[in-house]
């Protein structure tokens, strides 16, 4: 079988399978006794698994075969859902992953996972789980012998009799089939799971023999039995089985509950009958089944997965369309010829359309980055003795998937930040009259053109004295100025390089410590961060960031011949101003703008662009701002606000001081952006 064309839908699949597993595992931890739970993480192992193995990745089915059969036992209620059981899940998932991860990177997902098998065997049997144990080899079963068909019948238990009763009475069809391998059948498990997904599209597996479980590891011969509930006709489910490769034979036959000879001993749940005796999936009434399959059917397959590297050209070639539509428009002007004119009009208004679609089309729900974090947390809080509840709020706001690449680093930071030196430890808490449980909380928003994410806790809060008394020892500020700073002057100090006031560095973090490099990264998504907090009252931290990267809007600037465009979110206002108004300080030009004394930047100067300079009465200012600071950039003239398309400098321009990139207008010229954040120390 031919995988590597299923390589790229396999690694998706299984990244969101384990997703899932965390996701409800923690809801499990919440709720340990919720068998609906543990049945929606045995779905997602139970699906991970059959996929592992159709793609031949032998080690990733293996240990999520173990881990199911974990969770198989906790379903039946022969396992009680434990911490320690809980730990051992969650290690064997982070394995899952770094497989799937290895996979992804062209590795073949092997890894020495004998500890944690041996550890998950041990669960299942109900003995002490074994610390840390040398490679154990797992002993091999001897593959069992297919029981007939009336052993089939006889293993049926009352719902899955009921079942069959009630889809007679509906009009479905209950199959018998008895499909044979090929005797050089080399994946057998492959194949049943393949056959098994052709049934399950047509109807419902209620029982097969051997069980799923035991065909899943290859513990039979080459022939199975599938009782099967469907309206299809019998042909038809014969011909789509032998479409398989390595199938020998299908037979299939009516199945009569007449030929049940026995009968279970005990009735037991439904769910569990249906998911634990063998089925594939939770067996409905048939009747309800169909309802819902009406249902769904009209907006079946109304999404597809598009490789980001093809949006990515998409926007390429749209932002080519862009350049060439100013062009239209400029010669439209010119020639003054109305139809020209109401036909390029009625262009750059499709264009906009576009242009808002493939934009929308980038944007990703910020989920992609929360959802690793409630599995995190976990961990963190149990390393550091601490309790905390995570609350996320808004994981569907959008935001363009470059700037979703980018901002996990800083927010893993900034949480385990807070957790180490925010969040206090359960009995000072309860010394400071606050709950044992800390809280900490995600929240994400869409405001204007922006996209804020805050990360807030009701921890110890920010120390403004001890702030003030490392940045003044650190020759950061001078007692002069530390007494003129607001409360939110001083918190942005901690965002300084290495600085830090924790008592002692943690493995965790600092507070602070890293947390300039955080301001860094935001700052260079054209973001900003600012930080809140009371003492004993908790701090948060504000993200500002644009909806997308890629279109920005922009004043377009003339300095001699050259054209520079300045992003508005930097932006304040612009301004004429008399030269006879700049002064100096510090050997620096300065001008008093509304009260605030604000440096002066040449961008001539800067940029070191050729000409003389302008013997002009005024100049033109760009007022811009990063967080408290400002900065003038002097320019020779305005052009006017345009919305650009930015373009890297590529790999042969890397580093270029106050330069983030290059967008080409309408008549052809290309004008560099500037990275106004880089020109404020």
């Amino acid at each position: 079988m031919e995988t590597n064309e299923y390589l790229e839908v396999f690694i998706d699949e299984s990244k969101e399978h384990i997703q899932s597993l965390n996701d409800h595992l923690l809801e499990l931890e919440k709720n340990p006794s919720d068998l609906t739970m543990v049945n929606e993480i045995f779905r997602s192992a139970h699906t991970l698994k059959g996929m592992s193995a159709t793609m031949g990745y032998q080690d990733l089915a293996d240990l999520t075969h173990k881990m199911e059969n974990v969770l198989d036992a906790v379903r039946n209620h022969q396992l009680t859902v434990t911490t320690e059981i809980l730990d051992i899940v969650f290690e064997a998932v982070d394995q899952l992953e770094e497989m799937v991860l290895d996979i992804a990177s062209g590795g073949e997902g092997s890894k020495d996972v004998a500890r944690l098998v041996e550890q998950l065997n041990a669960i299942e049997r109900g003995e002490s789980i074994p610390e840390d144990s040398s490679k154990a080899a797992v002993p091999a079963s001897e593959p069992v012998q297919n029981s007939s068909a009336s052993d089939l019948a006889s293993t049926l238990d009352e719902f899955e009799l009921t079942v069959l009763r009630e889809s007679n009475d509906q009009g479905y069809k209950n199959l018998e089939l008895h499909i044979t391998l090929r005797e050089d059948c080399l994946l057998k498990a492959a194949r049943v799971f393949m056959v098994f997904e052709i049934l399950e599209q047509s109807g419902e597996v209620i029982k097969s023999d051997p069980t799923v479980q035991d065909l899943e590891e290859e513990l039979f011969e080459q022939s199975f039995t599938v009782l099967l509930v469907t309206k299809e006709k019998a042909e038809e489910i014969e011909k789509k089985v032998m479409k398989v490769s390595e199938i020998e034979s299908v037979k299939v036959q009516k199945f009569s509950i007449d030929q049940r000879s026995g009968k279970s001993d005990s009735p037991v749940d439904t769910q569990e009958a249906a998911e634990g005796s063998g089925a594939t999936a939770v067996a409905e009434a048939p009747a309800k089944q169909e309802k819902d399959t009406a249902k769904k059917a009209p907006v079946s397959n109304k999404t597809i997965r598009v490789n980001i590297d093809r949006l990515d050209a998409l926007m390429n070639l749209f932002e080519e369309l862009v350049i060439d539509r100013g062009r239209l428009e400029q010669i439209a002007d010119s020639l003054k010829h109305v139809e020209l004119q109401e036909t390029v009009e009625r262009m750059t208004r499709i264009s906009g359309d576009l242009q808002n679609i493939i934009l929308n089309m980038r944007m990703v729900p910020i989920d992609q980055v929360f959802n690793r974090f409630p599995r995190m947390v976990r961990q963190l809080a149990k390393d550091l003795g601490k309790q905390i509840n995570l609350e996320i709020e808004g994981a569907e706001t959008e935001l363009d998937r470059t700037v979703i690449d980018e901002i996990g680093d800083p927010l893993v930071h900034l949480i385990r930040n807070a957790l180490d030196h925010g969040v206090e430890l359960p009995d000072i808490r309860e010394q400071k009259g606050k709950p044992r449980e800390g809280s900490l909380k995600l929240n994400a928003y869409h405001s204007g053109n922006h996209v804020f994410i805050e990360i807030s806790d009701d921890g110890a809060g920010i120390n403004r004295e001890k702030v003030i008394n490392k940045a003044v020892s650190n020759g950061v500020i001078t007692n002069d100025q530390a007494e003129n700073l607001t409360e939110k002057q001083v918190y942005q100090l901690i965002m300084e390089s290495g600085f830090s006031t924790a008592d002692k560095i943690s493995d965790v973090s600092g507070r602070g410590v890293g947390l300039d490099v955080v301001k860094n990264t935001i700052e260079s998504l054209g973001g900003n961060i600012t930080i809140d907090s009371g003492l004993d009252k908790g701090s948060v931290f504000s993200i500002q960031l644009p909806l997308t990267l890629s279109i920005i809007s922009v004043m377009l600037v003339e300095i001699k011949e050259e054209k520079y465009a300045v992003p508005l979110s930097s932006i304040i206002e612009t301004a004429v101003i008399k030269k006879s108004n700049i002064m100096s300080a510090h050997n620096k030009k300065v001008i008093d703008f509304r009260g605030n004394v604000v440096p002066l930047i040449d961008l001539q100067d800067v940029f070191e662009v050729p000409g003389e300079k302008l013997d002009d009465e005024y100049s033109s200012v760009v007022i811009i701002r990063k967080g408290e600071k400002m900065a003038g950039l002097i320019v020779d003239t305005f052009i006017g606000q345009q919305e650009v398309v930015l373009k890297s400098l590529g790999n042969y321009l890397t580093d270029v001081f106050a330069i983030s990139g290059a967008t080409i207008l309408g008549d052809g010229q290309v004008a560099l952006i500037i990275d106004s954040n880089s020109l404020i120390v």
